[in-house]
């Protein structure tokens, strides 16, 4: 006998009952309550219990257990292939049969992808206390022109950096809940590099600077992508790994703190981005040694639809020459110039690395790294 005393089912003495039939199949109820007739029958209806009057209460038997063919969603390590009926339920639900299936077909994982959320979530960074905004600004106009032209160039780049993964983010298994976390804090990174650039390049000018063509029909096929993995090796593993040592250029040539410390705060967490792609990419690898080919494809293929582009803006080169050199004596300007050269080596054998990193053979890496766009990302 259960003596629910005056408290409702409405106040929580459903518990009680739900607790004895879990335990014994069976339980008789007793209350004082003023509804406690009217709710007790009411609520064994709705559950498929069977209920009888009974001297002084209610005789309740559990009806079907509902959770009867339920199905565990997996448990610490993610399954390769998560069914659609598991639907939005966690990691290690209990899901009952009847949830919605919704179509959420992609699977994608790193072993990285918990380590790299957790590094991000405890980096990450408010743009209005972390930069310097009111550090003095006392290099020439034209130098600062080149930083507004530059940050133009990063805004675009990263704008295509914030879009291209999110496309996939919807489509995205929960299944594979340390992936979904990561690429929505990528994307809150992206968006914060996007307000950071636009007001460094906004700090001493009304204006932004020039976009080109060429530089946006680089950018636009990685939309062209619908593979994850593909989209990810020409982002993250080739274009962010290359914007990653502009970043660094950008750090040691700013001409003013404000700059200097906007690129720094943008490397650390660009730095994070190619490190998932890497991940993602061996993990597929050792799962499909035939995307090696498809990779390699997909390289030959972009380069094809580019080679009618100019490649990099020539203003963002010129822009990058005058801040390396700082000022306009020929010596300067013989520093700066190769220095952006001596970047574009660097690039290129940061390239070669990660794609040696992939499991390609260095001439295999050195011409495919030489066949990647022109305009960086």
């Amino acid at each position: 006998m259960i003596d629910l005393g005056d408290l409702g089912l409405d106040e929580g003495a459903h518990l009680l009952i739900k607790r004895a039939l879990a335990r014994d199949g069976r339980a008789t109820v007793s209350g004082t309550s003023p509804s406690l007739a009217i709710d007790v029958p009411a609520w064994c209806r709705a559950r498929g219990h069977a209920i009888e009057a009974v001297s002084g209460g209610f005789a309740i038997t559990a009806g079907p257990d509902r959770w009867r063919g339920a199905e565990r969603a997996g448990g610490d390590v993610p399954v390769a292939d998560p069914p659609p009926r598991w639907g939005l339920a966690a990691r290690g639900a209990l899901v009952e049969i009847g949830a919605p299936e919704l179509d959420l077909p992609l699977a994608i994982w790193a072993d990285e992808a918990a380590r790299l959320y957790s590094q991000a979530a405890a980096a990450q960074w408010d743009p209005a206390t972390a930069i310097p905004w009111d550090a003095p600004i006392d290099h020439p106009d034209e130098v600062e022109d080149a930083v507004v032209q530059v940050m133009t160039y990063l805004i675009e780049n990263e704008t295509a950096a914030l879009l291209v993964p999110v496309r996939f983010l919807g489509r995205l298994h929960p299944h594979f809940r340390e992936v979904m976390q990561l690429l929505a804090i990528q994307a809150a990174d992206e968006a914060r590099h996007i307000e950071v650039f636009t007001r460094r390049a906004r700090l001493r000018r009304r204006e932004l600077g020039l976009s080109t063509a060429s530089g946006q029909a680089s950018l636009a096929t990685l939309f062209d992508e619908p593979d994850f993995a593909i989209a990810s090796f020409l982002l993250a593993v080739l274009g962010e790994g290359s914007f990653l040592a502009l970043l660094w250029f950008l750090r040691d040539h700013g001409p003013d703190a404000c700059t200097r410390e906007v690129a720094r705060l943008a490397a650390q967490d660009e730095a994070r981005h190619v490190a998932f792609g890497l991940a993602h990419l061996a993990h597929q690898l050792a799962r499909e040694p035939a995307l090696r080919d498809r990779l390699v494809a997909a390289i030959e293929r972009r380069h094809a639809a580019l080679a009618h582009t100019a490649g990099l803006n020539e203003e963002v080169f010129d822009a990058l020459v005058l801040l390396a050199a700082g000022g306009w004596e020929p010596a300067a300007l013989r520093r700066g110039h190769a220095a952006v050269i001596a970047l574009v080596r660097e690039m290129d054998d940061g390239r070669r690395l990660r794609l040696g990193r992939l499991g390609f053979v260095r001439d295999d890496a050195a011409r495919l790294s030489a066949l990647h766009t022109r305009n960086f990302m």
